[in-house]
């Protein structure tokens, strides 16, 4: 049975609207094996001149048969099945930077979020250009939704104002697409700023203050170096940045603060291959929280936004599909080791 011929005889069920009939005809055609991946589906104007329906009713289905993942749009040549999966409701890109373990909480509670009925599918671009252009022409008009925690570059902003901003969500990091677009972002220059007023005091029982990256594999937001340079300044504290760590050089008072988790568990080991007493003889503070933090030697202090609340969030957007625009709060979590 074709999907035309299946449509018109949905068309005796009274409780589907015609917009139903067109969505559900071409599901169960597809769950019958009667049309496979790239199979081609007939064209908006013959489906106007073969079932009548008005072309804005058709245009609709396909565009939600396109949300669901189901088929692509190829310009020019019309529509095509690219899955099979018909369980699915909403097909969801989400691309990431890298599978981070914060990243991971926040990718776990997002699917849990989101529950059955939802196909997500991770991507990671690794801060590269290169390879979030290649994602971004991979995916686009293949999903119902993207949500992305985009590269801060300018170069990046025409790429994503190629969504549709119903169906783009920006994470994590902010990027000015426009009011019409919905973002759940952190501030980084600001709230790091005023943790590291809080911690003035302990900060001041140490020898020196030294922020460390991985120049070479961290995305580090441009404000939390403004934030660690301005407040070593204003209060004459000790203190420089540096972009690597250099094993087995830690130093009996001083203090670290960690932008990397690499560059952390490397000081770790320092710390108890010297057995230095992390809190007392060496501080250490990280940034992005995660359950490995909360537990290693009695817990490491860090900054971090709430990245399972993103996460919450995030999936309400989806499902909720409203107009977001969230700046997450900044938490300071003290514990064991400063």
């Amino acid at each position: 049975m074709s999907l035309i011929t299946r449509i018109v005889a949905l068309g005796n069920n009274p409780t589907l609207s015609k917009h139903e009939r067109l969505v559900y005809g071409a599901i169960e055609t597809i769950e019958k094996g009667e049309l496979e991946v790239g199979d081609k589906l007939p064209s908006i104007n013959t489906m106007v001149r073969e079932i009548g329906y008005a072309r804005k009713t058709i245009v609709k289905a396909y565009e939600e048969l396109k949300d669901r993942g189901l088929i692509e749009s190829k310009k020019v040549q019309g529509y095509y099945v690219i899955s099979l999966e018909t369980n699915s409701t909403l097909r969801v890109a989400l691309l990431l930077f890298a599978f981070q373990s914060f990243q991971e909480e926040f990718y776990n509670t997002f699917r849990k979020e989101l529950g059955a009925g939802f196909q997500i599918d991770v991507f990671f671009h690794h801060n590269n250009i290169s390879v979030f252009e290649t994602i971004m022409s991979n995916v686009q008009g293949k999903y119902g939704m993207y949500v992305v925690a985009p590269i801060q570059n300018p170069v990046i902003q025409p790429l994503l104002r190629r969504i549709s901003p119903d169906k783009l969500l920006i994470v994590d990091r902010y990027l000015p697409l426009g009011e019409e677009y919905s973002f759940i972002s952190q501030e980084f220059e600001e709230a790091n700023y005023s943790k590291l007023v809080e911690l003035l005091s302990k900060i001041r029982t140490f020898r020196r203050f030294i922020l460390f990256y991985n120049e070479d594999t961290d995305y580090v937001p441009i404000g939390i170096i403004r934030a660690f340079k301005r407040f070593i300044s204003k209060y004459e504290i000790p203190g420089f940045v540096e972009k690597k760590y250099v094993p087995d050089s830690i130093q009996n008072g001083d203090l670290y603060f960690i932008l990397s988790d690499s560059i952390l568990w490397q000081v770790i080991r320092d710390c108890v291959k010297e057995e230095f007493s992390i809190g007392k003889d060496v501080g250490i503070l990280s940034h992005d929280d995660s359950l490995v933090k909360e537990i290693a030697l009695g817990g490491i202090t860090t900054i971090s936004s709430d990245f399972k609340d993103m996460a919450k969030k995030a999936a309400n957007h989806i499902k909720n599909k409203t107009i977001t625009k969230i700046i997450m709060p900044t938490r300071l979590i003290r514990r064991n080791s400063l």
